[in-house]
């Protein structure tokens, strides 16, 4: 598969999803972007969260955004004009906004509404390697939107008590997604996070996750890190403000596992950062 200036190359779209909040799902968006894009792949992140955070992490104030995916959705405006340059190379943003808290009700009676971000990402898909969803933590009309769009799902969950609680309705929402509007999703992957060593109960959700769920899981496993917190403090991911963290190596060691399982890890950029 040839990526770079390609033009037949259209990329792949994966949302970052879990109903459940406080997993580690933007910060999972952010830095698993900003890793591929590190790695030389043209990455769009899409901020599919009302909360705006992503858009917040990677430097921009939301309540500066004249536009956001909101007018994408909702008022089909061309995705294009509405995409931000970041202050790191190869990474895009397709901002968020508080109006896309009222987008749910206001696309209950369009067409197509499950269809309106898998329209909007057709237009630039062709422009990006990767384009990474930050979905909202609901099962919401954005979300389903957001999984209609996605070539795979990754799922973040912490390792913390109740780690499973409501993962069975968010896998159910999945394959229903699947049946009815979008037969070529996959499960990218289950990502665990927030994982702490010292602690016997992070070991315990880990063995838990992996002995159910097995070859979905994750190598990489997110640990518990100052960094990784205090990076969107400063608007930047975790590899701007240490690239030699625990946080940010784990980030893009998981960006090296998802090119490895997509075949593209023999890519020559893949191995431009250590």
């Amino acid at each position: 598969m040839t990526l770079g200036n390609s033009n037949e190359y259209m990329g792949k779209v994966i949302a970052i999803a879990n109903q459940k909040g406080g997993v580690g799902k933007t910060t999972t968006a952010i830095n698993l972007a900003a890793s591929l894009a590190a790695l030389e792949f043209r990455t769009l992140i899409i901020d599919a969260d009302p909360q705006a955070n992503s858009t917040s992490g990677l430097g921009f104030n939301p309540q500066e955004m004249e536009n956001s995916i909101y007018e994408c959705m909702v008022e089909q405006a061309k995705t294009a004009d509405i995409i931000l340059e970041t202050d790191f190379p190869n990474l895009n943003l397709l901002p968020s906004h508080i109006d896309l808290v009222g987008a749910e009700i206001e696309m209950i009676n369009l067409k197509n509404r499950e269809q309106r971000m898998k329209d909007a990402i057709a237009e630039i898909r062709e422009d990006y390697d990767f384009i990474i969803i930050d979905c909202s933590p609901s099962l919401g009309l954005i979300t389903i939107n957001s999984l209609t769009a996605a070539d795979s799902v990754i799922i973040p969950v912490q390792c913390e008590y109740f780690a499973l609680e409501g993962l069975g309705k968010l896998l159910n929402t999945i394959t229903i997604i699947q049946s009815r509007l979008n037969t070529g999703l996959i499960i990218e992957g289950i990502l665990l996070t927030m994982y702490d060593l010292r602690l016997r109960l992070s070991n315990q959700v880990v063995n838990e996750v992996t002995s159910h769920f097995e070859s979905l899981v994750f190598n990489t496993i997110i640990p518990r890190n100052v960094r990784i917190s205090e990076a969107p403090s400063y608007g930047i991911p975790v590899m701007a403000q240490d690239a030699d963290s625990k946080g940010a190596v784990s980030y893009l060691n998981l960006a090296r596992e998802i090119l490895s399982k997509n075949g593209l890890l023999s890519s020559d950029r893949s191995m431009g950062v250590n």
